[in-house]
């Protein structure tokens, strides 16, 4: 038995999304359909050019999985870091609210990370992030009972960048399978894997019994055109792993065999902010429930068509009311 079905690590950012057309991506230099770090007077600037039609919510990748995964009902908790400001108290409020529990002192000296998000009219987010007191997370950070007392453990690749980080998703890892439970681990991002890609390797390698990723990041981690070549090196290094594929569903790979999900109907995608994230966790909460990887890629595909139906990164509708 454990106290929690779910543990993640991971950045704790405030979205702030914003319409923009490909014009005003070329004139900033952000880069379509990608994330790029920037400084807070980069972002403060670019916060000022976002107009007066912009939305703000609590984000962050493993925090909208964890989001996701208690919208299902599901017993979750959250590390990561926010500022002493009043973001840091809306981020914390968001998830509490949902009986996450996150217990993170807020850093004092630091402001709470933010993530500009430009969506364009075919829906593709653009994301510019800055992530002031999340890239100070390190094994202090660390609540290793919370670990212990979790069926998994999902860590978030956009983390994985500081020295610090690091060592912390290592210390995760072992605490975790130490205590006989599993860890998850989600790329992130194309730019995340080119950036590590050997010490993303050799986390998966020696580390990740599930692996998350969309086809791009999952090619680039392998060096790989072709899909089946990348899902057969995948499962030689971990249990399962789920390669997300927008409207063709997604692939699963485990023991031995391959199974394929297709999307869950939309009427209309608004925004594909948190699509992957609420994929993640749908088929999480599946999994901790005992379900077999086709009704857990269901719940994905069904969790993923709710978030990408409106804006922001986080279901507006109760999940556990939507599974059939």
């Amino acid at each position: 038995m454990t106290a929690y079905d779910l543990c993640a690590i991971g950045n704790a950012l405030v979205d702030i999304i914003a319409p923009a057309d490909d014009a005003f991506l070329r004139a900033n230099s952000i880069a379509k359909g990608g994330m790029m770090l920037v400084d807070d007077a980069a972002a403060q600037a670019l916060y000022a050019k976002a107009g007066a039609s912009v939305e703000i919510a609590s984000g962050g990748s493993a925090a909208n999985t964890l989001a996701g995964f208690a919208s299902f009902g599901g017993r979750g908790a959250f590390m990561g870091k926010v500022g002493c400001d009043e973001f840091g108290e809306a981020f914390a409020h968001d998830l509490r609210a949902q009986q996450v529990h996150f217990a993170a002192v807020p850093a004092p000296d630091l402001p709470t990370g933010r993530c500009l998000i430009f969506v364009t009219p075919d829906a593709q987010r653009s994301m510019m992030t800055c992530l002031g007191a999340a890239s100070e997370f390190s094994i202090a950070d660390i609540e290793a009972d919370i670990i212990r007392a979790s069926a998994i453990t999902y860590l978030e690749g956009y983390l994985f960048d500081k020295p610090s980080a690091k060592a912390a998703f290592r210390k995760a890892a072992k605490i975790a399978h130490e205590a006989g439970r599993r860890l998850a681990l989600t790329l992130s991002d194309v730019f995340c894997v080119d950036r590590h890609r050997g010490e993303f390797l050799a986390l998966v390698r020696d580390e990740v019994d599930i692996l998350f990723a969309n086809q791009n990041e999952l090619l680039a981690l392998y060096e790989t055109q072709d899909l089946d070549t990348a899902l057969a090196a995948a499962r030689q290094h971990v249990d399962i792993a789920v390669t997300t594929r927008s409207e063709q569903g997604a692939v699963i790979a485990a023991a031995g065999h391959t199974l394929r999900v297709p999307a869950h109907p939309v009427a209309a995608v608004v925004d594909t902010t948190g699509a992957g994230d609420l994929y993640a966790a749908g088929f999480l909460y599946g999994l901790t429930q005992g379900k077999d990887l086709g009704e857990a890629g269901r719940l994905g595909a069904l969790a993923a068509s709710e978030v990408i139906s409106h804006y922001g990164p986080r279901p507006l509708l109760k999940l556990t009311g939507m599974v059939g």
